[in-house]
């Protein structure tokens, strides 16, 4: 039998809780109650619970001193907290301890029991373990959880057997029945380093309960596994019941935004797939659940999102090409500042797309940090860009994508910039960089060393045997880059291009173009304008 105390100054709250809860019929026993938190360190030493349940504020210490002082002796302890609103900053504090779960005043009793269930398996599965050496019981409810916990990534991923009736109550004990099979994605989002795993563990647990409380009733089956920052599952539903369900997930938002203040800084939105009528078609009700969930980046979270998004005319803009070009430029000279202007451009061009979609703006933000790492020459690139696109899914907005975006284009290009600071090439990136600014200008090959501060025949063969080509040829290549990119995409006179690269003769300039090029500057923006 399961021992469990109780700690609570106020004795009526003890005699609710005791009186609330067959114990019996949970196989537990109160070994006794608390009024203050030194007694209530004092008898959990003495008494050895295995369940605690604890106000969060007593006198004498508080709900989170007792915690920390049960804990050091007796890490496996489960404990509950019970919490009124104005005491949601203490019960914050204690998920982040670990606590298994929490409860609010007045106190529930359908939540108290379920949650004593809860603790009892986790209980019954330590000790089963420690008594078989740690092997796995058979069929236990831990490992219908672990087997559908397996259905649920088979669904994500896409792969797997293809799912039936028959499948889903041989395979996986389901009480599934004919009507509708419809996906539901739960995302939470908020920063990563804001929660600690087992408080991220509790949070998510409180977000299936929720589920589970207002979808059951409605559903012949629901089921619901995590995956990250997110609870990712199906409902079972009869067709005539589909507002019923639809006003269930309402319920469940609103009461995991009722409670925001315990969560933190976390941040909750629901998507829903297609109601499938077959269960064969559960996986692309998931993968449009996937897709959805990602319209809360560029439509704002907490809301309930049911419309598979269509395409923009975001890759028609051609912000990739332009962002390369920059960042390129940007990773050559080492220049943060012209990283972050590159940056500063491609999201006020995204800004400006009202249509653009969620999933649309994510894979842009991976392929600019994947064409940064490329530049970079870095190893363990592909390590990196997994790395960053798993602090992506803790993001809850296109602007968190993009300030995530320029913390890794700083970060990296500061180490880079330490790393090169006293290389023999450095004179040569100063320059490259003064070139790039002044391009515009009539510079000259001593003036450019002059600011570098070297002799210019010096500076001539260091140049010349660390780009390959000689100044002369590498300010022609550039002014002709630069004209390219004016004639494709700009609608202005070639005597405005050939002023803006530095020419003052737009018949050198046109010489020198189609020297470089093969065409005349007319020809090229026919071509490629």
């Amino acid at each position: 039998m399961l021992r469990v105390m109780i700690a609570d100054d106020e004795e009526r709250i003890c005699k609710l809780i005791t009186a609330l809860v067959d114990w019996e019929a949970l196989d537990m026993e109160i070994a006794g109650t608390a009024g203050n938190g030194p007694e209530a360190i004092r008898l959990a030493k003495e008494l050895h619970p295995d369940i605690l349940i604890t106000d969060i504020r007593m006198p004498g210490c508080s709900g989170l001193d007792l915690i920390e002082e049960i804990k050091k002796s007796d890490p496996a302890l489960e404990i509950v907290i019970i919490s009124g609103y104005a005491h949601f900053e203490y019960a914050q504090t204690a998920i982040k301890f670990g606590v298994g779960d929490y409860l609010l005043k007045p106190v529930n009793q359908e939540e108290l029991n379920a949650t004593l269930r809860k603790f009892k398996e986790r209980i019954l599965a330590r000790q089963a373990m420690a008594r078989q050496g740690g092997r796995l019981f058979q069929k236990s409810e831990k490992d219908l959880r672990r087997l559908r916990a397996g259905l649920i990534d088979r669904l994500i991923s896409g792969k797997g057997e293809a799912l039936s009736l028959s499948v889903l109550r041989e395979a996986y004990y389901l009480s599934v029945e004919p009507g509708i099979f419809q996906a539901v994605w739960l995302k939470l989002d908020g920063p990563r380093t804001a929660f600690t795993e087992a408080g991220l563990q509790t949070i998510m647990e409180k977000a299936d309960s929720i589920l589970e409380s207002s979808l059951r009733p409605k559903c012949a089956e629901i089921v619901f596994g995590r995956a990250g920052s997110s609870c990712v599952g199906f409902l079972n539903y009869r067709p005539g019941r589909k507002e019923e369900v639809r006003k269930g997930l309402k319920d469940c938002l609103n009461q995991l935004r009722s409670q925001q203040a315990l969560y933190g800084p976390a941040q909750f939105s629901l998507a829903v797939g297609r109601a499938a009528a077959v269960p064969e078609e559960l996986k692309l009700s998931v993968y449009e659940a996937s897709v959805i969930i990602k319209e809360r980046l560029v439509k704002g979270s907490g809301r309930i999102l049911d419309r598979m998004p269509g395409h923009s005319a975001l890759h028609e803009q051609k912000l990739l090409d332009k962002y390369l070009r920059n960042i390129t430029h940007a990773v050559e000279v080492i220049s943060l500042e012209e990283a972050k202007a590159a940056l500063l451009e491609l999201s006020g061009a995204v800004k400006a797309m009202r249509e653009a979609r969620g999933y649309e703006v994510l894979e842009l933000i991976h392929s600019c940090a994947s064409l940064f790492f490329s530049r970079l020459e870095l190893t363990g690139r592909t390590e990196l860009l997994r790395e960053f696109d798993e602090q992506c899914e803790w993001c809850g907005s296109a602007e968190e994508l993009f300030a995530l975006l320029e913390t890794l284009l700083e970060t990296h290009l500061s180490a880079l910039r330490k790393k090169h600071e006293n290389d023999a090439d450095r004179p040569i990136r100063q320059a490259k960089e003064y070139i790039q600014n002044h391009y515009r200008d009539p510079i000259t090959l001593e003036e450019v060393s002059g600011h570098v501060g070297l002799n210019p025949a010096y500076f001539s063969v260091l140049f010349k045997k660390t780009e390959g080509e000689g100044f002369a040829k590498y300010l022609i290549h550039l002014r002709m880059e630069q004209a390219k990119v004016l004639l494709r995409e700009t609608n202005e006179p070639v005597s405005a291009v050939c002023r803006r690269v530095g020419y003052n003769d737009v018949k050198h300039f046109t010489r020198t173009f189609e020297k470089d090029t093969g065409v005349k500057p007319a020809t090229y923006r026919k071509l490629y304008g």
